[in-house]
């Protein structure tokens, strides 16, 4: 897709730059976050992609809603420990809520906000403003795999994953025109965040880093 990398609002916290080693340089996943206390990889099956439940823990969480035009596949999503689950479940939606006021053209998206803080969501809103200010809407299919997720001994939680975009392209709303991601080895990101868990019990993002070429595939 056709867009820059968000820029880093926060400093990633020790625990997370931790975590980046756990996650290798090249996101490959060969390192095993076992030598981190509290780090969690994922696994299992991939983990289904649709919105996330309004009742989910007893907290009102926003539908987000994706056409068939456009998938957004998060594999071996999944944690035994509730906590961190937790963590991959909203980091999942925050994600999941951009693309989707992306292609809505919902730049003051009610879900974004949900699930960013104010750190975050001025990038947020910049980044989907980018697409509707050209008109463009998103299709084909993105690929989130590799996620790694730990909760500091401050309580914040790291979460690091990576996107695969080169099956995803843009879309002229009025010509029609599409715009392919070139399917070159910048275009599987690695995406560094940081998550506070709010006094409602939602994991809001609070840092993110996009690296471009971050992961391998």
């Amino acid at each position: 897709m056709n867009r820059p990398a968000r820029l880093t609002i926060a400093a990633l916290t020790a625990s997370a730059a931790l975590l980046l080693t756990a996650c290798g340089s090249g996101g490959g996943g060969d390192s095993s976050s076992d030598d981190i206390k509290g780090a969690g990889t994922a696994g299992g099956a991939s983990s289904p992609s649709p919105s996330a439940s309004a009742s989910r823990d007893g907290v009102k969480r926003p539908e987000i809603t994706l056409p068939k035009e456009f998938q957004a596949d998060f594999e071996n999503w999944t944690n035994s420990d509730p906590k961190l689950q937790a963590i991959l479940n909203d980091g999942r939606e925050e994600l999941r809520s951009e693309y989707a006021a992306v292609i809505e053209a919902d730049v003051n998206s009610e879900a974004v906000a949900f699930y960013n803080s104010e750190a975050t969501l001025p990038s947020a809103h910049k980044w989907i403003k980018q697409f509707v200010d050209d008109d463009e809407t998103l299709i084909g299919k993105v690929s989130v795999f590799n996620p790694k997720v730990l909760i500091s001994d401050s309580g914040s939680g790291a979460l690091f994953y990576c996107v695969d975009e080169r099956q995803a392209s843009t879309k002229d709303r009025k010509t029609g025109k599409i715009v392919k991601t070139p399917d070159k080895p910048e275009n599987v990101i690695q995406y560094r965040t940081r998550l506070d868990k709010t006094s409602q019990g939602v994991w809001k993002l609070t840092s993110v880093n996009v690296v471009p070429g971050a992961c391998s595939r």
